[in-house]
């Protein structure tokens, strides 16, 4: 069996079967990486012998028929935030070069605990404050279908990483786009959480109250079950799932504008393939999205200043100028400002509840536009600026109104769709994912 290219969940059905060794698996994706020409830009660094380890209890679990669950034994990759026990953590970071935690972050302990294989960190955006994926620090990822454009982040390694054929999955977060804005670029699965579904203990902060955890995957059912990993919960059920006589709106306000044409080109084909197949898609103008964008600056900006200042202001001369820019745009901004922001970002999010609630999910392209080459970004700060912004636009209006967001490639390469459910509704926006996933194939 080829394991590059398969679907996590098939792996652990293969091995379940006892098609597939964990231990053969492990070594196999162990093989790939050390010898990928892109592996030194996707992985900071390997843990082949925590992999082994952890693929020989799976092994034994296998052969005893004490398998912990449907992915037991498979092998995945960790964005570098999430800390790993004797195993540096560094964040994309000069900051925090060398710096080795004592403990593993939570949901790292709770997917090495249901049997998953942990097979190194991947590289970053530095600090996990830009979403083009482009870090002069230390590596930039290449995009899958352009080796020399940008891969999108902050998650930038944990797409290539399963878009190579590097890892059967990987974890990121998303604070403000990601997890969605690389998985859309690399033509993966992408699921933004709910804030606070998923547990950030141990997670290298940047906002704490805008960071969330998320998969990064090939398919829909792999979300739905790294996702019971990383927050204990069931699995989502998408048996039976369908689109027809399901409600989508279309979101006119903010997302819609400027789209460059392969990213429109393909949003509105994959449009047209779920009306094909039953859904009911209405557009729609809500302008207090365009309310809550606006907020973004004081939230996003304060917050991260607040949690980097220190280090920011002793060693700024460590950090990538543009990135330390959206640093610094936050230090000027009044306590009384931020805290008036989010008292009307929660009065936002009650109203948007309300009117969206006759609808099965919100649809919106992903990204408004493709991944700029990395020679250009580098080249012109101000075009890292204008196409960093783009890139991360759409994407963070999921976080900004706390949803939990499902994007999925289009068929038309480093193009997505994304669907935004309600907050805390992941297992329903899965089941509408696994449903449009067969409409978009």
């Amino acid at each position: 069996m080829e394991y590059a290219g398969q679907s996590a969940a098939a792996l652990g059905r293969a091995i379940a079967a006892g098609e597939i060794d964990p231990v053969a698996l492990t070594q196999a994706f162990l093989d790939a990486a050390e010898a990928h020409a892109e592996s030194g830009r996707i992985y900071a660094r390997l843990t082949p012998k925590r992999a082994l380890a952890e693929a020989k209890a799976a092994q034994a679990r296998t052969r005893a028929g004490t398998r912990r669950g449907p992915l037991d034994g498979v092998p995945i990759s960790w964005k570098d935030l999430f800390d790993s026990a004797g195993v540096a953590t560094e964040s994309g970071s000069a900051f925090l070069k060398g710096r080795v935690p004592g403990e593993d972050a939570e949901v790292l302990a709770r997917a090495s605990a249901e049997g998953l294989v942990c097979l190194g960190k991947t590289h970053m955006t530095e600090l996990a404050f830009s979403g083009l994926g482009l870090n002069p620090v230390t590596q930039s990822p290449p995009c899958v279908n352009d080796p020399e454009a940008v891969s999108g982040g902050s998650s930038s390694g944990a797409a290539t990483s399963v878009a190579f054929g590097l890892a059967a999955a990987a974890v990121g977060s998303d604070t403000g786009g990601s997890v969605r804005v690389p998985a859309c670029w690399n033509d993966l699965v992408g699921l933004k959480t709910t804030h606070g579904r998923v547990s950030s203990r141990g997670v290298v902060p940047l906002c704490a109250r805008f960071d969330t955890v998320g998969p990064l995957t090939r398919t829909v059912e792999d979300a739905a079950l790294m996702l019971s990993v990383l927050d204990g919960s069931g699995a989502a059920d998408l048996r039976g799932a369908t689109l027809a006589g399901r409600r989508f709106m279309l979101l006119e306000t903010v997302a819609m504008e400027d789209l460059r044409g392969a990213p429109e080109a393909g949003f509105f084909s994959a449009v047209e393939r779920l009306q094909a197949a039953g859904a009911v898609v209405e557009r729609r103008e809500v302008p207090i999205v365009a309310e809550a964008m606006a907020l973004a600056g004081p939230l996003y900006g304060a917050e991260a200043w607040a949690t980097w200042a220190d280090e920011i202001t002793a060693q700024g001369d460590l950090m990538y100028p543009p990135v330390h820019s959206r640093f610094s745009g936050g230090k000027d901004v009044r306590a009384q400002d931020f805290i008036k922001a989010w008292q009307r970002l929660d009065v936002i999010r009650l109203e948007w509840a309300a009117l969206v609630a006759g609808y099965d999910a919100v649809l919106l392209p992903t990204c408004a536009n493709m991944p700029p080459k990395q020679a250009d970004v580098l080249a012109d700060e101000g075009y890292f600026s204008s196409e960093n912004l783009l890139a991360l636009r759409n994407a963070r209006i999921g976080n900004l109104l706390g949803l939990p967001v499902l994007t999925l490639p289009t068929g038309l390469p480093s193009t997505g769709l994304s669907l935004m459910g309600p907050a805390m509704g992941e297992e329903r926006l899965l089941r509408l994912g696994a449903a449009a996933e067969r409409a978009l194939a």
